[in-house]
Order: C-alpha cells, then structure tokens, then sequence
C-alpha cells in the first residue's frame, strides 16, 4: 500500500470556503417595513431612530417613564451622521461581551473593521493565537481533534515502513467528524471577547503539513485553516436572544436595511500545532 503524500488535506468541512452567497452575508436587502413586521425592528437604538433620521432623547426609551435630557432631541440628521452614531453604540454595547483578558478588543477592532472596509475579509493575529490555544487546550478525550488525530496515527500508522498508508486516509476525517471543530461556544467566550467575535464557524479545513517517523515515535505537523462570517442571518435575529437585545437589532439594521447595506465580512483564521506520539501509547 503506497504511503500518504504531504501536504495532504484530508477533512473539508461540509460548508465551503469564501461563501459570499450565505445569508448572514447579505446586506441592504430589507426594507423598513419587513424590518418592522418581519422582525419586529421598531425601537432600535438609545441615541436615535435610523428610520425617520432623528436624535432620541430618553423619553423615547421604552423603559424609561420620564425625561431626563432632552438636549437635541428630534434633531434631524444625515444618514451617514446615523449610522456613525450607531456604530459608536455598537462598539459601546460590545464591552458587555468583552470583558477581560487578550482578545476582548478585538470586537471593537472588527465592528471598526464594518464600519470603514466595505466587506473586505478580516485577520488577526490574535485570532491565530486564540484558534491554536483553543486546540491545543482542548484535553476533551471525546472531542479534541488534536487527541482524536494523535490516536489515529498511533493505530494506522505503518511502523514497519515508517509511513502513513494512503489507503487509512478517510480515518483521519473519520476521526474529525467524531470529535468537535474548535469553535467559540464555551462559557468563557461569553465574556472574554471571542463568543462575539467568532462564536461558532462557517467552514474549517485541515492539513497534514508533515509527518516524521523514526524510533517508534513519530511528529505531525497540523494546520487548521478556519472561518467565520461577521454577520448576522435572518435566524439569528429570529431568536429571542439576540432579538431582545439591543447589540444584534443595531448590528442587523446596519447591515441589512437598505438605506445602511454595511457590509459583513469573512474572518480567517489559522494555526499549526505540532502533534507527538508513538506506537506503543495506546496500549498503555
């Protein structure tokens, strides 16, 4: 049986890469009327109301019972003036989400990012770190793709002939699929910045850059290629979650009303891991 060849691509995800036709990359397709009856999209921010152009004072609020400032309020102002200071309250709402640590200012970063680049895709190193800690973390004996990967080259690998069959490659996707895809939904990426940066994903691909046998032992060299959309799909703002809340009704009206049509964007991510092992770990 002929060895696997590197660099090898064995697991695509079953959604494709640079998918600008999924829905939450749609933009400026919603009219204020089906944002109104569709979604129920009728008080959308503090600051002012993006349908008729004027400022809001806090009178307005459906929470409030009294008026406590009512410096500018009915002011008309430009479209572009609104969207500016919905953006402003869109980066202000995302600190709720992005409390601490390394990557909580990223979603400010990429709310900037939608503002001002009109749907060119997004990358960051620190979305690198982030995917690679995530993996190599993960110690989920169940679900970690990097533990399932190390177990499958310890069983299939041939120790005779220090290679990887290329007949035993569909065990190595077989694996993936039994395991989780490193995605962004642990309690922790509620607060840390990365559950509302990335969440879950759009589509991950993974490669086997190289792989080195000798003594028993043997050294993977693994590269996970992943994405995401910024941006939110008709689902998402269906859902009482993200309906109730006021973050995702200015996120969606700046991106799919068509008097605003802010573009979402693709976020790439990367990270190579290393992974060691040899033939005799799994009969321990």
């Amino acid at each position: 049986m002929p060895a696997l060849e590197f660099p090898c691509t064995f697991f695509k995800s079953r959604k494709r890469m640079d998918d600008y036709n999924a829905d939450d990359m749609r933009c400026g397709d919603l009219s204020e009327a089906e944002l109104k009856s569709q979604y129920q999209l009728n008080y959308i921010s503090d600051r002012v109301d993006p349908y008729t152009l004027t400022r809001r004072s806090s009178l307005d609020r459906p929470q409030s019972m009294f008026c406590c400032n009512l410096r500018g309020a009915g002011e008309k102002i430009t479209r572009q003036q609104c969207a500016i200071i919905l953006f402003d309250e869109l980066r202000s709402l995302s600190r709720t989400f992005s409390l601490y640590g390394p990557y909580s200012h990223l979603i400010e970063k990429m709310i900037d990012h939608m503002q001002n680049e009109k749907g060119t895709p997004f990358r960051n190193v620190v979305l690198d770190r982030a995917l690679k800690e995530h993996i190599i973390r993960d110690n989920s004996q169940e679900n970690s793709t990097r533990l399932l990967l190390k177990e499958a080259f310890n069983t299939y690998i041939n120790w005779e002939k220090k290679c990887y069959p290329a007949g035993e490659k569909d065990r190595l996707r077989k694996v993936i699929l039994d395991g989780k895809l490193p995605k962004f939904d642990r309690f922790q990426d509620n607060y840390n910045g990365m559950g509302i940066t990335v969440h879950d994903t759009w589509a991950t691909h993974i490669t086997i850059k190289s792989l080195y046998i000798d003594n028993g032992r043997f050294r993977a060299v693994v590269r996970y290629k992943v994405q995401d959309h910024f941006g939110l799909d008709t689902d998402d703002i269906l859902k009482t979650k993200f309906n109730q809340l006021q973050f995702f009704r200015i996120w969606f009206v700046l991106q799919r009303y068509n008097h605003f049509g802010f573009k979402p964007f693709i976020t790439n991510m990367e990270a190579t891991v290393e992974i060691l092992g040899g033939r005799d770990e799994n009969k321990k």
